[in-house]
């Protein structure tokens, strides 16, 4: 509770700076702030506790979660210092509408009711609309706003009436109220439909096939670092939500609920890494990468007793490369009207250490020793072996070696093509940012337990 009324105050404080005139403080400020909130919410880790009748529920699983979102959004706020110097202006907005995306993002973790939730849900996608058409000359910004607003607002209206009808057959919001209803016998029927309809709002925001078509066309349109944001933050916290809102109302569902999660898990993955082998867009293959990541994280909701762990575990390790990588793509596309892999040609050469960092994300992501992906998808894959869904996990090894094919199209235009532009010096934020969040990654591959135990 501490942590979301903390967070809330900072965005506040972001546009206070603007008043005062005094924006070259709003991006360290910010920082400190942020690293000051990540301490309270971590000094909250163990605590069990709800406030305004259970509103808001302080636990395990939200303290984790919302420590890697507070993370995740020190390195975007970073980031955001080289991105947004030609609109000093307006960057106290976009640096306190990403602290307000984040008190989002805590409040679709730390909810303990479905009003709570669907507010939190809001707070972030309204976030995300304005920050995806933020480029307002760019026609392909527009673009990406205008598709993301109206599926954003589509997918939200599904998540509202799902929740309309689980209020009917229960008669509360409050999700202890509807977690022993979900485990009687004689809940209505419309129960069973409003939890649909809830999944399918949240595929859509995790874009998982068949609810995945405005991903990739949003992801280039967007400002890079907004695409940085939705590939990382927003999927990984719909992914949360959507595991803790399962895991609450799954007691009584049908058996072929876990089939259609299996089914959707095989077609997010497949269908995700098949097109993304196509593509010589960055951004429209890390869209495409994004989605089939949507269907391994899937895979935590499958066994008969979820892992809260693995899922966090997986969650950081595809963010934090992710991070890694858009770190890079900031840095070699910033003066380009695209993100082909032209762009990066002979990035090896005239700079190797960036070069290494995309290199080593790329390869996390793959699945490659001895980064976190690879330690992720194993622990991922004995606990779907554990489950009996052997099926599941032989099509997740295919799409994990289909993958190697298109990162490797972007590390091999890196290394074996001779440059074609000239790069000058590397921000150190930059830098910073890059190699930071590849090393987490590094030291979370080493050692695992780090994350698995802390839920």
């Amino acid at each position: 509770m501490n942590t979301l009324i903390a967070t809330t105050a900072l965005g506040v404080l972001c546009l206070l700076f603007e008043i005062f005139n005094l924006r070259k403080a709003i991006i360290p400020i910010t920082i400190v702030g942020l690293i000051a909130i990540l301490g309270l919410n971590i000094s909250e880790y163990g605590v069990e506790a709800s406030y305004y009748n259970n509103m808001i529920v302080v636990n395990k699983f939200a303290s984790t979660f919302s420590s890697l979102f507070i993370v995740l959004t020190i390195f975007l706020v970073a980031l955001g210092h080289q991105f947004y110097e030609n609109h000093q202006t307006k960057l106290s907005d976009f640096i306190a509408i990403k602290v307000f995306l984040l008190s989002g993002c805590i409040a679709m973790v730390a909810f303990g009711n479905l009003a709570m939730f669907f507010l939190g849900i809001e707070v972030l996608s309204i976030s995300l609309y304005i920050l995806a058409a933020s480029n307002r000359m760019n026609l392909k910004s527009n673009e990406a706003g205008m598709k993301y607003f109206l599926m954003g607002s589509f997918a939200s209206g599904i998540i509202l009436f799902g929740i309309c009808l689980i209020y009917g057959a229960i008669g509360s919001f409050d999700m202890r109220t509807i977690q022993e209803a979900a485990m009687s016998a004689d809940v209505e029927e419309w129960f069973y439909i409003g939890v649909i309809l809830l999944s399918i709002g949240l595929l859509f925001k995790i874009a998982a096939v068949p609810f995945h078509f405005w991903a990739p066309d949003v992801y280039e349109g967007s400002p890079s670092l907004t695409t940085a944001t939705m590939s990382t933050l927003a999927k990984v916290t719909a992914m949360a939500a959507f595991f803790k809102l399962i895991q609450a109302m799954s007691g009584n569902l049908p058996e072929t609920s876990q089939t259609v999660l299996v089914v959707i898990s095989m077609l997010s993955m497949t269908v995700g890494n098949i097109m993304a082998l196509k593509q010589n867009n960055v951004k429209r293959m890390l869209a495409f990468s994004g989605i089939s990541h949507a269907g391994f994280m899937l895979m935590t909701l499958i066994p008969i007793l979820p892992s809260a762990g693995s899922l966090l575990y997986y969650a950081s390790a595809y963010s934090l490369a992710g991070i890694a990588a858009f770190s890079v793509i900031l840095y070699v596309c910033k003066n380009n009207n695209n993100e082909d892999i032209a762009n990066f040609h002979g990035l090896g050469k005239t700079n190797p250490l960036l070069a290494g960092i995309l290199t080593a994300s790329l390869l996390s992501m793959a699945g490659i020793p001895i980064f976190a992906g690879f330690f992720a998808k194993l622990i991922l894959f004995s606990q779907t072996i554990e489950a009996g869904y052997i099926a599941l996990v032989i099509v997740a090894v295919i799409n994990s070696i289909i993958s190697v094919g298109y990162y490797f199209k972007l590390i091999l235009a890196m290394y074996t093509k001779e440059p074609n532009e000239t790069r000058t010096g590397t921000p150190f934020v930059l830098y910073a940012v890059a190699i930071i969040a590849i090393l987490l990654n590094l030291v979370l591959g080493l050692f695992p337990s780090l994350v698995i135990d802390l839920l």
